[in-house]
């Protein structure tokens, strides 16, 4: 990542390659715990179909957004390269974490 300055001159920005991994690592920690936290309240609330699905889509959001809030909406730079990725990253991965969640606490509180 490089940018201009006033002279014309080229900034190399530099990061630090453990940091990145740590908050990437704590990050993927947040999206399992969330999965799972999630999925046992849509279960427990009793979502099916498309409103569990979009409850998934919302939690996962809402996340994004603590995050970026945390890192802080102007310096989320220093921490993570990119926010797209954030957001995109383990997105599948985690919904399987939801689905059993969601199915086996839905099981254990509405199934008669």
């Amino acid at each position: 990542m490089s940018s201009k300055n006033k002279n014309g001159n080229s900034d190399v920005v530099a990061y630090s390659e453990m940091a990145i991994r740590n908050n990437l690592s704590v990050v993927e920690y947040c999206r399992t715990s969330m999965a799972a936290l999630s999925g046992c309240t849509a279960g427990v609330l009793g979502l099916t179909g498309l409103y569990g699905a979009a409850f998934y889509i919302f939690a996962v959001t809402s996340l994004w957004l603590m995050i970026l809030c945390k890192a802080g909406l102007s310096s989320w730079k220093n921490f993570f390269i990119s926010r797209k990725s954030l957001l995109t990253n383990g997105f599948f991965g985690q919904l399987f974490t939801y689905i059993l969640c969601w199915t086996f606490i839905y099981g254990m509180v509405h199934v008669y």
